[in-house]
């Protein structure tokens, strides 16, 4: 297995495995890919191929953060299902928050399941500061790539396509 960057030729690919990945989720996790990607927000998108098949996907992308920060947003990150509970997520977000760190973003704040995303570091308690309609819920995690760049309140936005 490989993980690189996505590219535009992936796009179709990438939308199978995130419906598979999500079957009938109330959210449409594939439009907010493409929506935000349309936006022009994509920060980071990477796959995970297999023997020239896609088996899975994440996106990180800029979120806007008053006052200005270097913040990423990650999600979705989707596996498909007969490649889930293989490491092929797990491989897909830390490479995804390399690349963040590398690009100089100072934190990645998640919208996702409490018990998985804490082996990458995020925690609530990192988000506590930050002011967004998902502020105190278990599932807003953040993770500080440079330290002290969450210690103050901040709003931050997803883009549009999060709706």
């Amino acid at each position: 297995m490989v993980i690189r960057e996505a590219g535009s030729g992936d796009h179709a690919m990438i939308r199978g495995v995130t419906e598979a990945a999500f079957g009938e989720s109330r959210f449409d996790e594939a439009a907010i890919i493409e929506g935000v990607r349309a936006e022009g927000r994509v920060l980071v998108e990477l796959v995970a191929e297999d023997d020239g098949r896609i088996v899975g996907h994440v996106l990180f992308s800029r979120m806007r953060a008053d006052p200005p920060r270097a913040i990423a947003a990650l999600g979705p990150v989707a596996v498909a299902p007969a490649r889930q509970r293989t490491g092929i997520g797990e491989a897909l977000c830390g490479a995804g928050v390399e690349a963040c760190r590398a690009a100089g973003m100072e934190a990645v704040v998640v919208l996702g399941h409490p018990p998985y995303y804490p082996r990458f570091g995020f925690s609530a308690a990192a988000a506590a500061k930050l002011i967004s309609p998902y502020a105190g819920s278990p599932a807003f995690m953040a993770l500080e790539l440079k330290p002290g760049a969450l210690s103050a309140p901040q709003k931050v936005d997803y883009p549009r396509a999060f709706g």
